[in-house]
């Protein structure tokens, strides 16, 4: 049987939902060392305005973004740097820790894998669909199995907050609903 995999195109200045999954789903996003690595990163490329970060979720397997891709950071695009930044950070701390072994793969063109190539991309294209997504984003930690918050604002490396009181504690938030309704 053939699996199908996801396609995550990200057109320059649209604005997407977008997820990405550990390597076999493995729990690498579990502690909070790995979830500031993700988190500096986003501010890094935002700081350099590479990207515009809408809302967010890391859980211990994967990432939820609400961003817009801006422009390329050099050679590569804002995402693929992204990926490829905490993939080679990732490496260096499961080389200190141990674990690397779970995430290497047989391939040409690399030994370890840490994220998977089927990351998804959907265009937020309405208000509607952007308030959807954000929901989703912000109950990804107290729905279903998760639990790793009593609610949605208590979860720390969520923008639920920044929704709920404005505070951008991250220093790369933006608000998605200004893009809708304006300023």
């Amino acid at each position: 049987m053939q699996t199908t995999q996801r396609k995550s195109f990200t057109a320059i200045g649209n604005i997407y939902f977008w997820t990405a999954t550990i390597h076999k789903w493995y729990p690498l996003l579990q502690n909070d060392t790995e979830k500031k690595l993700i988190a500096d990163s986003l501010k890094t490329l935002s700081d350099k305005g590479a990207i515009t970060v809408y809302a967010f979720v890391i859980m211990p397997n994967h990432i939820h973004l609400i961003w817009q891709l801006n422009a390329p950071n050099g050679k590569e695009s804002a995402k693929g740097s992204f990926l490829k930044f905490t993939a080679h950070e990732f490496k260096k701390m499961l080389k200190l820790s141990g674990g690397l072994e779970n995430y290497k793969v047989d391939a040409a063109n690399k030994e370890y894998q840490f994220w998977q190539r089927d990351s998804l991309g959907i265009e937020i294209w309405s208000r509607e669909v952007a308030k959807q997504k954000l929901n989703y984003i912000h109950n990804n930690p107290v729905s279903g199995k998760w639990q790793l918050a009593k609610n949605d604002i208590s979860y720390y490396y969520s923008s639920a907050k920044f929704y709920e009181d404005g505070i951008d504690e991250f220093g790369f938030l933006n608000n998605l609903f200004k893009v809708f309704d304006g300023d």
